[in-house]
């Protein structure tokens, strides 16, 4: 299935339900007799830097600005005392576009950012995006408090699947631990239906040493479930690889089955890594729920 550059992953008032259920699941977190998810208060004064989508008209320092004629704006950059800063690394290769039924793999990592980034909000942590896929690597949003922000994050996702924005190697030595200044909890959000997985993988339990790493496996097997066809033989292109051969129908109704057991493979190679992992399934509001329960009994235990 091939995108249009018009359409959306997420449209507006699933963002706006995706806000509602972090909410009410975070305000679970808030009260009650556990131990508070939440220390400190006050923000820092860090510097001056060009303005960027989705800063608060507020933090911008006019002064500063007509320096420069007003291009670009001077934002005034602070940084609030929490409990974490969040980056999310979310996977934007080729195979992300694929799926039946409208609904391609990307829109479930989308959905992902947008749980991640709100319950962030929720939690006045600061929350950036890296984007990556088999070229490159890129830091999309930088680190940034509110529900503004994490409605950019999820812009931002979105904006390079679409091609709307193009994703570029940034000015670091390319790695993940070279776009992170500070200590992060980092969840990588992907289906990791590529070839280099063990690859990636083995990046992660390196930045583990110094960040908290987790992998949100995005189960795809609904997304390669394909309709019946007539007996006969079906062309098929690998996206990642730009090879191409042909299948029987035997084994085009087998692809679900076949991503289940590659993905299978890489949760056992997570774990013999020592890497935490949750997969997830496709239905939204459980989705949600998995990932908010998940993030907040995980902020408890490192406490």
């Amino acid at each position: 299935m091939k995108i249009k550059r018009c359409d959306e992953l997420v449209s507006w008032a699933e963002v706006q339900d995706i806000d509602l259920v972090v909410g009410r699941r975070m305000r679970e977190y808030m009260t009650g007799s556990h131990r508070s998810i939440f220390h400190g208060g006050g923000l820092d004064f860090v510097g001056l830097r060009d303005w960027q989508p989705g800063d608060r008209a507020s933090s911008i320092d006019w002064p500063q600005s007509t320096l420069t004629n007003f291009s670009p704006l001077i934002t005034r950059e602070y940084e609030q005392q929490s409990t974490a800063r969040v980056v999310v690394v979310a996977d934007t290769s080729l195979s992300t576009r694929c799926g039946v039924g409208g609904m391609p793999v990307a829109t479930a990592i989308a959905r992902a950012v947008a749980t991640l980034a709100f319950a962030g909000a929720y939690l006045q942590d600061q929350v950036g995006l890296i984007t990556f896929d088999g070229r490159s690597r890129q830091i999309s949003v930088r680190p940034g408090v509110g529900k503004n922000h994490a409605l950019h994050c999820v812009d931002a996702y979105q904006d390079v699947v679409l091609g709307r924005a193009e994703q570029t190697l940034n000015g670091t030595d390319g790695t993940f631990a070279g776009m992170l200044r500070k200590t992060s909890m980092v969840p990588v959000v992907s289906d990791f239906l590529f070839e280099d997985y063990m690859q990636v993988l083995d990046e992660l339990l390196e930045l583990k040493a110094t960040h908290d790493v987790f992998v949100l496996l995005i189960d795809s097997c609904p997304a390669f479930d394909l309709p019946s066809i007539s007996a006969g033989w079906v062309k098929g292109y690998d996206v990642e690889t730009g090879q191409s051969r042909l299948f029987s129908s035997s084994e085009i109704q087998q692809m679900g089955k076949r991503v289940g057991i590659w993905q299978e493979m890489v949760e056992v190679a997570a774990a013999d890594r020592g890497l935490e992992l949750l997969r997830l399934g496709a239905d939204p509001e459980r989705f949600h729920q998995q990932v908010v329960e998940f993030l907040a009994e995980r902020r408890l235990r490192k406490q």
